[in-house]
C-alpha cells in the first residue's frame, strides 16, 4: 500500500529513543523543580496582561528554556514514533492505525471535557498542558497494542 503521509519505518527507532529520554527529562523537570543554569535565557514574549499600569504586549523575559526543549522533543519523537511506516504496511494496518487515531482523539478530549467540568486553577492549566501530548502517547499506546495483538495471533496461527 503506498502510504505518502508516513515517515520511514527507521525514524520509529529514533522516536523511541528519543521520547523515551524526553519523558524522563520532562517527568525530572515537572517533580523536582530542576532547572539547570545555563537554560536561562532573555526570550521574546507576549505579554497579555498589565504591568506597571501599562499595557506592554511585547518584551523580552527571562525564562528556563528546558519545558519548551523537553516538550517539543515529546512531540517530535511521539510524531516520529506514531507517523512511522510499519516494516509490513498493509491496509489492515493502515485500518488499526486511522481506529487507533479517532480512539485516542475520543480519549483525549473525554479527558479534557471532564477537566472543564471538575478541575479549575492552575491545575485546569496543568491539564491542559498535559493534554497537548496526550492525543500522541493514547494513540501510541492503543496502535502498538493493537499491532502486538495482531502479531501475537499471526504468531499463534503458524
Amino acid at each position: 500500500m503506498k502510504v505518502n503521509y508516513l515517515f520511514p519505518h527507521r525514524f520509529k527507532k529514533i522516536g523511541w529513543v528519543i521520547l523515551v529520554l524526553a519523558l524522563i527529562l520532562g517527568g525530572i523537570s515537572f517533580f523536582t523543580d530542576y532547572r539547570p543554569e545555563f537554560l536561562n535565557v532573555n526570550m521574546p514574549a507576549l505579554i497579555f496582561e498589565e504591568i506597571t499600569g501599562d499595557k506592554e504586549y511585547f518584551s523580552f523575559q527571562k525564562d528556563n528554556l528546558l519545558n519548551e526543549i523537553s516538550g517539543m522533543l515529546i512531540i517530535i519523537s511521539a510524531m516520529f514514533v506514531a507517523f512511522s511506516k510499519e516494516k509490513l504496511e498493509d491496509e489492515y494496518v493502515a485500518k488499526i492505525r486511522m481506529e487507533s487515531l479517532v480512539w485516542a482523539t475520543y480519549i483525549n478530549y473525554a479527558v479534557l471535557l471532564f477537566s472543564i467540568l471538575f478541575i479549575y486553577g492552575l491545575s485546569f492549566f496543568t491539564i491542559l498542558v498535559f493534554n497537548m501530548f496526550t492525543v500522541l502517547l493514547f494513540f501510541i499506546i492503543r496502535f502498538n497494542w493493537q499491532i502486538l495483538k495482531l502479531n501475537n495471533s499471526i504468531a499463534n496461527e503458524e
